[in-house]
């Protein structure tokens, strides 16, 4: 890290779900987490670890407040809009937001000398490679061919970050997630979207019937069990690769894009069953047709990052992710009702 001895990490869109978790694990390890988020779709009763600032990441001016206040040494930034559906609807926001964001962002760090900056990206920017087999995983280096305006940004996102760390002497580190998954066991902060759209909270809410049938978007895909197969990954482990990329080394100038996922794939049916065994109830679900664009396997090759920054996951045991995404949704401390009730 640089400016030394300070410890104070901007976490932008810290109030979020990813954020969050990143947040508490900073304080944690004896980090000061300053939350810089505008709560359009974070959570204040989110904000229990470190220092609050409300403002918006495409506001330059408050960011460099913000660091300049609180003696910021590093960020991590989590702030954009993550919707791929809504993406392809209006792209002009995904644009304005996500890319002017990390403008602003990483003008905001050139003006106040802050060197070290972890962004959160997406294994959106791959899109479908071309001659990748149905069940091959994802490597770093290959050909990037994002199928969304969300991915498009997060791509171009990344190759700014570059192009700045290269120019102005920055050090950066981007990380691919695959997909996020479960709570901290704690049960102080979960999973908790509006609407929700992630696949395991869905299934727990259909099971726990607080939500709607479950629909399962295609049944012939070209995988074991014919679902879609995804490579969850905990949140605490995301969290934790975070923190790997903020102390590891890094030269002024250096940007290195990292996937984060469990190397695992697992199918939408296999979430399911592990649903059910978690919660002992069905999970009602309809079947539906495969939706545009949706490839068949979607796994990380994480031997990268486990070879860069000595970061392996903890808790990505698809039994464990669904343990506590069945523990946070039926004691929520904030987001979806109190479903104590339904724990008998």
């Amino acid at each position: 890290m640089t400016r030394e001895p300070g410890r104070s990490v901007l976490v932008v869109g810290g109030a979020g779900y990813i954020g969050s978790h990143t947040a508490k694990m900073l304080a944690e390890r004896g980090y000061s987490p300053v939350v810089f988020d505008n709560l359009s779709s974070g959570r204040k009763a989110a904000l229990r670890w470190g220092r609050f600032v409300h403002g918006d990441v495409r506001d330059e001016a408050a960011l460099r407040e913000a660091m300049e206040a609180h003696g910021v040494a590093a960020v991590i930034h989590f702030a954009s809009l993550i919707e791929v559906g809504r993406s392809v609807v209006r792209p002009d926001l995904f644009y304005q937001h996500n890319l002017g964001g990390t403008a602003a962002l990483l003008g905001a760090m050139r003006a106040c000398g802050v060197r070290r900056l972890v962004f959160s990206s997406s294994a959106a920017v791959y899109g479908a490679p071309p001659g990748l087999g149905a069940l091959d995983s994802l490597k770093e280096d290959l050909p990037k061919e994002p199928a969304s305006p969300y991915g498009d940004t997060k791509l171009a996102c990344e190759r700014m970050i570059g192009a700045y760390a290269q120019a102005f002497g920055l050090s950066a580190f981007a990380l691919r997630y695959f997909n996020a998954a479960g709570a901290d066991p704690s049960g102080l902060i979960g999973e908790t979207h509006e609407p929700e759209t992630h696949l395991i909270p869905l299934a727990i809410e259909a099971a726990l019937g607080v939500g709607p049938p479950l629909t399962v978007f295609g049944a012939d895909f070209d995988t074991p069990d014919g679902s879609c197969l995804r490579d969850y990954v905990h949140v605490n482990d995301l969290a934790s690769a975070h923190l790997a990329a903020l102390e590891a080394a890094l030269p002024a100038g250096g940007f290195e894009a990292l996937n984060v996922g469990a190397g695992v794939g697992r199918s939408v049916l296999q979430v399911i069953g592990a649903v059910e065994r978690e919660t002992g109830r069905p999970v009602p679900r309809t079947m539906g047709s495969r939706r545009a664009g949706d490839p068949a396997s979607l796994v990380a090759d994480a031997q990268r990052i486990k070879a860069r920054l000595h970061w392996t996951p903890e808790r990505s045991e698809l039994t464990t992710i669904v343990q506590d995404a069945v523990r946070w949704r039926r004691s929520p401390a904030f987001g979806p009702g109190d479903l104590r009730r339904d724990a008998a």
